[in-house]
């Protein structure tokens, strides 16, 4: 007899897997470009903006289609299209090719995250807020593993780190069509085809939908200002005499913090659920972590802050999309799950190009005060938004 859901565990492995794969692309896209291929840092940032953007068209596709189409089918397409951009990458990997190749790969990684969590809203047996932490981890976990190895695996051959994220993600999609089925049948929620054509935004209540539009532009808020650790740090760091290995070791932290804050978060949730509690806390050390930076000199400091936006960000990320699972319909969900992504994406997309002009502008210190009060700002829009709204609000299953 067929499995009538999908398998959170599967699911999970399946994230893994696709986040190990895209770590043997993105982490070393800026120093393979420049070095190897002598591309200019003008060009390298307009393709990560491209690839960016990408996510961000793939992310937007992949969640409204989920709600119209066969899951199983999309992550399918999606899967599939990520690996023939990678066989692409592994036999042309030389310039502008690689850049446009990027750019598809860029729509189908958008494309694969968004089904990948829209399908999580369908599980029923689990609580949604368990299922997004354990996507959350599974992601993280992904990006540990493949960042660790990436290196080690670019020295010896560039070839050799596109054949081995290719073979991933053709487990993945074996994974996909052996395990996945299920996720077609979503509509267990009874809702017919006609319903979810023509449901329109506008039957979404009020309050939900300023409160949905708030979440998103929060993480777009977020993104850029968490860009900055990912970019324009490590300059900052090495300007101060910092060696660069100090700096690639703050995401090793990066990654052990968040797998051990999922493990206690998931433990605190069995017996306390205010899932608004755990995004006003996150936010708040987020925003934390950006005052350590403004005096930070030694590198101490640098693992304090660290420390402080990992807990943070391990803490709100993984529940906002569990929330937005609560504040929107059965006919929906694909799209908002998307639009989470898409959001995200478009901050990823604009951070470094934000933090370069504000440095270019005035300096560091000024980064680092504007990223605090920008997250602060956040913060106290959720509470008062939320606190105006929550008794208006309409929570869906």
């Amino acid at each position: 007899m067929p499995r009538k859901e999908m398998s959170l565990k599967w699911l999970i492995i399946g994230a893994m897997f696709s986040s190990v794969g895209m770590s043997f692309v993105w982490p070393l896209t800026s120093v393979y470009l420049h070095d190897r291929l002598g591309v200019s840092l003008t060009w390298i940032g307009i393709v990560l903006l491209f690839n960016s953007l990408a996510s961000v068209l793939g992310s937007y596709l992949g969640g409204y289609l989920y709600d119209r189409k066969n899951p199983y089918h999309l992550l399918i397409g999606g899967v599939s299209g990520t690996t023939l951009t990678l066989i692409a990458l592994t036999l042309f990997h030389g310039w502008p090719t690689f850049g446009i190749i990027l750019f598809f790969n860029g729509i189908a990684s958008g494309w694969n995250v968004a089904v990948v969590n829209s399908i999580g809203t369908s599980i029923k047996s689990e609580d949604s807020r368990y299922i997004f932490n354990m996507l959350y981890f599974a992601q993280n976990l992904g990006i540990v593993i493949g960042t660790s190895l990436v290196g080690f695996i670019y020295s010896i051959s560039v070839t050799l780190m596109f054949v081995v994220a290719t073979t991933l993600f053709l487990i993945f999609l074996i994974i996909v069509l052996l395990e996945f089925k299920p996720a077609a049948n979503k509509s267990d929620k009874k809702v017919s085809d006609t319903e979810k054509t023509t449901w329109s935004s506008k039957s979404l209540p009020k309050a939900n939908a300023i409160m949905l539009f708030t979440f998103f532009l929060s993480l777009f808020i977020i993104w850029i200002m968490y860009q900055q650790w990912v970019s324009n740090l490590s300059v900052y760091m090495t300007g101060i005499g910092i060696p660069l290995r100090n700096y690639s070791f703050l995401w090793t932290i990066n990654g052990g913090v968040i797998v051990v804050s999922q493990i206690i978060i998931n433990w605190i949730s069995r017996y306390h659920e205010n899932m608004i509690l755990e995004v006003f806390f996150g936010i708040f050390l987020m925003a934390s972590s950006f005052v350590v930076l403004i005096f930070a000199k030694t590198y101490p400091f640098f693992v304090l802050a660290m420390v402080t936006l990992t807990i943070g960000e391990a803490t709100a990320l993984p529940t906002i999309p569990a929330l937005v699972n609560t504040l929107t319909p059965v006919e929906a969900k694909g799209r908002y799950q998307g639009l989470i992504q898409s959001w995200a994406s478009a901050g990823r997309a604009l951070g470094p190009l934000f933090g370069g002009l504000v440095i270019e502008m005035s300096s560091y210190t000024a980064l680092f005060i504007i990223a605090t009060s920008a997250v602060m700002l956040v913060l106290i829009g959720v509470i008062v938004l939320w606190n105006i709204l929550h008794g208006k609000l309409v929570m869906y299953r």
